[in-house]
């Protein structure tokens, strides 16, 4: 019963978190919402036994969206002073918001330890073990190449990101360190004797 239950109330939580997601016009929102609905599919994902995917769900992909977060703020120039002005009466919806995040990790912890929703009958890779330790074994062993392929790719692929949206602003003079090191204390000291009554010349 408790298995059925949890199931609709995530299931509910992902349709209408990726409604506000389009609905939201304040892009800061979106992404917000957005990270509302990655939390209940991996709450999904893990009613079905599929640890792996849970995690990577909320590690990956909620992090993703936090880089995303990112380059919105970069690129789109939000003004954060117009969106913390009355910030405090959003307090009470924060704090229901994370009642109910919070209720839901307890539903999800509850049926997974009832027995979830997962076939009774497993793989043969993951009878010994879970799902994590079946990937696992896989990728650091048949797909190592392709596993280490991959995060270069992605490396590259935010290396970029960060070039392209990187801002050139005029009027900033740039370091340049060869010149800093090479430079002594005869060319940055000069040592005068003024007589009284006189300045020092510039």
């Amino acid at each position: 019963m408790i298995q059925a239950f949890v199931f609709y109330l995530f299931a509910t939580a992902v349709i209408a978190s990726g409604v506000m997601t389009i609905a939201s016009r304040n892009p800061v929102h979106s992404v917000l919402w957005l990270i509302l609905a990655f939390f209940n599919a991996a709450g999904l994902f893990l009613l079905i036994g599929a640890e792996f995917l849970a995690f990577l769900l909320v590690i990956v992909y909620v992090g993703a969206v936090a880089v995303l977060f990112l380059f919105v703020v970069m690129m789109l120039d939000v003004d954060f002073t117009t969106l913390r002005s009355g910030i405090s009466r959003y307090w009470p919806l924060g704090f229901g918001l994370a009642g109910v995040l919070l209720a839901e990790l307890v539903f999800a912890v509850l049926a997974w330890n009832a027995g979830g929703l997962a076939p009774a009958t497993r793989p043969e890779s993951a009878a010994d073990g879970s799902n994590i330790v079946a990937v696992g074994e896989l990728l650091y062993s048949r797909y190592l190449l392709v596993f280490e392929a991959v995060g270069i790719l992605l490396l590259v692929a935010m290396v970029g990101a960060i070039v392209l949206t990187r801002r050139r602003r005029s009027g900033v003079r740039p370091q340049n360190i060869s010149r800093q090191v090479r430079r002594r204390p005869a060319d940055a000291v000069r040592l005068t004797s003024p007589m009284t009554g006189q300045g020092v010349e510039l």
